[in-house]
């Protein structure tokens, strides 16, 4: 019988092409999927919560495993990352229960972008933030007004790629959040689902809202106007983390989701 796992998988994402496995290009499914065939050879492909994209980085991506054995979790996890590489690590293992499927079952996700000001880039800090170079630093207020208008329940067609394949841009932000600590500025975004590049575009868009290229009262007509071309610059990925998901609460699996869950069938 099978018996299926429920990992937290952090991973630093600059040397991989995004989470998704492919054919040639390094991916932290693949390399997952590599580790988990060393200890079970027949496994199937790991299945994750989301897809994050090459460069972005990840402190909880849920992972569903399926074993051939019954494995003492921390065993399964410390075999794991004996496997893995050093910029990939499973930090916790679970029994997952039967029918539960991460990408499915998510009901809200936190992610962060990290900002850094200042004259200089810290070289400690490379492929980890966006720095922002500048004697003055990001207008917070402004950004804040700005942010505002995008919780709630919206078509966030503004603020998608043109690649993206959702059928709709519809999607609630519950929470934007700017978190200061001295030159570092960390917005926070939580929302049931979030469209591809959705954060990333959202980011650079704040940013010119800080830099004064966009007024805090523009991010409604942005919004409004459910255009690519009036958003700003889709934020490079190095700044980005996906850094929590909650899942239906039915299943067992983690904190329970501070905003409302849909219901069943919803």
């Amino acid at each position: 019988m099978p018996f299926p796992f429920f990992l937290r998988l952090a991973y630093v994402g600059t040397s991989f092409y995004g989470w998704q496995i492919q054919t040639t290009l390094r991916s932290v499914q693949g390399e997952l999927w590599k580790a988990l065939q060393a200890l079970e050879p027949g496994a199937p492909i790991p299945q994750g919560t989301g897809r994050t994209d090459a460069g972005v980085h990840a402190r909880a991506q849920g992972v569903l495993v399926v074993a051939e054995r019954d494995w003492d979790p921390y065993r399964l996890m410390a075999a794991l990352n004996a496997h893995l590489p050093a910029d990939a690590r499973v930090m916790s293992a679970e029994m997952a229960p039967i029918g539960f499927f991460p990408r499915h079952h998510a009901v809200a996700k936190r992610y962060v972008y990290k900002l850094q000001e200042g004259p200089a880039a810290d070289p400690f800090l490379l492929d980890r933030v966006w720095h922002q170079y500048g004697k003055e630093p990001l207008d917070r207020q402004a950004m804040a007004q700005a942010a505002a208008c995008l919780v709630g329940e919206h078509d966030f067609s503004s603020f998608r790629s043109a690649e993206c394949s959702a059928k709709t841009a519809v999607r609630i932000i519950y929470k934007v959040e700017l978190a200061e600590r001295g030159s570092a500025l960390d917005l926070v975004f939580e929302g049931n689902r979030f469209l591809m590049h959705q954060v990333r575009i959202m980011t650079g868009t704040l940013v010119d809202v800080g830099r004064g290229r966009k007024s805090p009262e523009s991010m409604a007509a942005i919004l409004a106007g459910r255009d690519r071309r009036g958003s700003g610059i889709s934020a490079p990925p190095q700044g980005l983390y996906m850094e929590k998901v909650w899942y239906q609460r039915r299943w067992g699996i983690g904190d329970l989701s501070p905003w409302p869950e849909p219901a069943e069938g919803h």
